[in-house]
């Protein structure tokens, strides 16, 4: 049988634990934010980075090139791949915001085919591309830390913002 002394020991345990989560989460907090400010600002507008540690990554730009074959539309970019490379499975990116809204980005995967990147959005005439998930939080005026919530493969990938055929390329190996 449990008795009160028990009880109270139990209570007092988890009492203490819970102040050591919330001190944790406290101190995760502080980190990110001071981690956040000694961040470099993004020197370009309308050009995401890449953020690796406190140095940022100018993501490779291009123009995707619409191509219709057969039912099969796709789009493409030269070059089987990207320069700019991440091990990071999850990566994030920041943004300084000039005429591109950085919560209309899209993530697209690449496949690539004969020496260039390719996506097929759509295949007689059923959409079968869809895009991977990305937040966007604002990290100062003007500035958006851009963040992939999916776990990405080892691949190609590009951000567009919606209803343009401008990419912003990286590679995850």
């Amino acid at each position: 049988m449990i008795g009160i002394d028990s009880i109270r020991r139990i209570a007092g345990f988890v009492t203490v634990a819970g102040c050591g989560v919330v001190m944790s989460i406290q101190m995760a907090a502080t980190s990110a934010a001071q981690s956040e400010s000694s961040m470099p600002a993004p020197e370009k507008a309308d050009l995401p980075y890449l953020i690796h540690a406190t140095n940022l990554v100018e993501l490779e730009q291009s123009t995707a090139n619409e191509e219709t074959q057969k039912n099969d539309q796709l789009y493409w970019v030269a070059g089987a791949n990207s320069p700019v490379q991440t091990p990071l499975a999850g990566p994030q990116f920041l943004f300084k915001s000039g005429e591109i809204n950085p919560r209309d980005f899209q993530l697209y995967g690449f496949e690539s085919k004969n020496g260039r990147r390719e996506v097929i959005i759509r295949k007689k005439k059923k959409l079968v591309a869809t895009p991977h998930f990305v937040s966007v939080f604002e990290a100062g005026p003007g500035i958006y830390r851009v963040r992939v919530d999916d776990t990405l493969a080892n691949g190609e990938y590009c951000l567009t913002p919606n209803g343009s055929n401008a990419v912003f390329c990286f590679a995850v190996f």
